[in-house]
């Protein structure tokens, strides 16, 4: 596979056995490869060498549709699981759910397509300013931004599918969108090592190929935080409760049964991290019941237990994702990022009478204040994020330097035996690895994971399976660059290459813009 798509770069344009649009759109789809399960992580090189061939002499309005047919390919290999969730436990018809899920692909392939567009409009030669300044510059700006605009959607940022190679090094300094950005460098020299007609230039872009990978691989051997205290034995279960039951009121009893179960025979563990809405009761209905009890079995035992729930405010009557800490001390947080049409239904106004299409459980929770997300758990402050809000890296560096350790906890059983919980735990990996901190993930149905400070699995339980994974692992102290400075150090330069490699073009616009002002 590798071969035949770098053998797509050599011929000339003209002479490609498939056209540049069904590159491009190829492209987009093998760019899955690299991201978990299958972590084929030299593929996303390659892709983007091929996506910038597809991209060459093309003009701005046709490299805007190649761009956005990369993406569509990205999106629609990569992200149509979402319709599961629409589909078979959002009570929607499959017609309408189908049709939803292909209108958000199309809508966020247009990242990709403004990429293309970008690229082309402003390239004013020579030919390596496209693949090496305006290409990386572009798109990983824009993919910052796709994590950010309307609520966000940060999904298979290129970096992700890194996590097991050697670009991955760069991480705690650059963060994803850093990695993303010398994967997008990677594919544009490797464009340039075969296209370029100079053998001094693609000599050197072999060169700096090599040194960029060589260097992301002694970076890996770099601790960039310390050890904090004695390490702490940590369970985290995994109930696997149908979706299709979570909710039902007549299953409460079972499933609070199942992880009282699995918690007693953990006690020795010095943590236990129950997932996501784990118990489907509000917080005031079942305290006196089963809370209380299970924190003074907790204290007795010294053990602590994180577990996820539903919190009512009985004043205002609004309701929140929680996360709520029991043992020597209790401590509650609250979820900040709420999953739009899932958590909650965004532009309700606009939407009228559709609003009734999404009949999600629990689809009208409230964000939680602006606290960091913090979790005081025994004698560590602990960095939490609940589902979705792991894949917001400035969310999760909010909790540090202060915490020794970070939880996620998730209900992936939304996406079924889908490409979703493998991506996601390869998310959760990536925070690990920025941060420099040990990460517990427990989810409902999986794939639950213990995670090691750099990134690494050291326990894992595999998806629809009853059980629990323990081990020990070390809370740590200090902050790694990416920490300290978040985005910057990758956003920076990206939209410093972007102004660069289109100084040209901007200099020319804004010279005609002036010029039909001064008349």
């Amino acid at each position: 596979m590798a071969i035949s798509m770098v053998s797509l770069l050599k011929p000339d344009l003209a002479r490609l056995p498939i056209p540049p649009a069904l590159l491009a759109l190829g492209a987009g789809a093998l760019t899955v490869l690299s991201f978990a399960p299958f972590s084929l992580f030299p593929v996303a090189v390659l892709a983007v060498a091929a996506l910038y061939q597809s991209l060459t002499e093309a003009s701005p309005r046709v490299a805007f549709q190649r761009g956005w047919l990369f993406g569509v390919g990205l999106f629609g290999f990569g992200v149509f699981w979402i319709r599961i969730s629409l589909n078979e436990f959002g009570n929607m018809d499959a017609r309408i759910a189908h049709l939803l899920t292909a209108l958000f692909i199309a809508v966020m392939a247009l990242y990709y397509g403004a990429t293309g567009w970008l690229v082309r409009r402003l390239d004013p030669g020579p030919a390596w300013v496209g693949p090496l300044i305006l290409l990386p510059g572009s798109l990983v700006l824009l993919e910052w931004v796709r994590g950010r605009l309307f609520t966000g959607f940060p999904w298979l940022s290129l970096g992700y599918g890194q996590i097991a190679g050697p670009l991955a090094g760069y991480a705690p300094i650059l963060g994803v969108h850093g990695v993303s950005l010398l994967v997008v460098l990677s594919g544009g020299l490797l464009w340039c090592a075969i296209r370029r007609h100079a053998q001094r230039a693609r000599i050197g872009a072999w060169i700096v190929l090599a040194a960029l990978w060589i260097g992301g691989a002694g970076l890996s051997a770099i601790d960039w935080t310390r050890p904090d205290g004695p390490p702490l034995r940590a369970s985290v279960l995994q109930a696997n409760i149908p979706q299709a039951i979570k909710w039902d009121p007549e299953a409460s009893l079972m499933i609070a049964e199942t992880y009282v179960d699995l918690t007693l025979a953990h006690l020795d563990s010095d943590l236990i991290v129950w997932p996501e809405t784990a118990l489907p009761d509000f917080l005031h209905q079942i305290r006196a019941s089963l809370i209380d009890p299970l924190a003074d079995r907790a204290r007795t035992e010294g053990t602590e237990i994180v577990l996820g729930l539903p919190v009512m405010d009985l004043e205002s009557g609004r309701y929140f994702n929680g996360l709520l800490a029991i043992g020597s001390r209790e401590d509650l947080y609250a979820k900040r990022h709420l999953v739009p049409f899932g958590e909650f239904l965004p532009f309700k106004s606009w939407l009228g009478p559709l609003v009734n299409l999404f009949e999600v459980p629990m689809s009208d929770f409230s964000p939680g204040d602006d606290r960091r997300p913090l979790l005081n758990v025994g004698a560590h402050r602990v960095g939490v994020s609940i589902c979705y809000e792991d894949a917001f890296p400035t969310g999760v560096i909010e909790a540090l330097p202060e915490a020794a350790y970070l939880i996620n906890v998730s209900n992936d059983a939304w996406f079924g035996d889908s490409l979703a919980p493998p991506q996601h735990l390869e998310i959760a990996r990536m925070r690990a690895l920025e941060t420099g901190r040990a990460l517990l993930r427990a989810t409902n149905t999986g794939i639950s994971a213990i995670i090691d400070h750099r990134g690494r699995l050291i326990g894992t339980l595999p998806s629809f399976t009853r059980g629990a994974v323990t081990a020990e692992i070390q809370p740590r102290q200090g902050a790694t660059p990416f920490s300290r400075f978040g985005h910057a150090p990758a956003v920076g330069p990206a939209l410093a290459l972007l102004l660069l490699g289109g100084r040209r073009q901007i200099q020319r616009r804004l010279q005609s813009t002036f010029s039909k002002w001064a008349r």
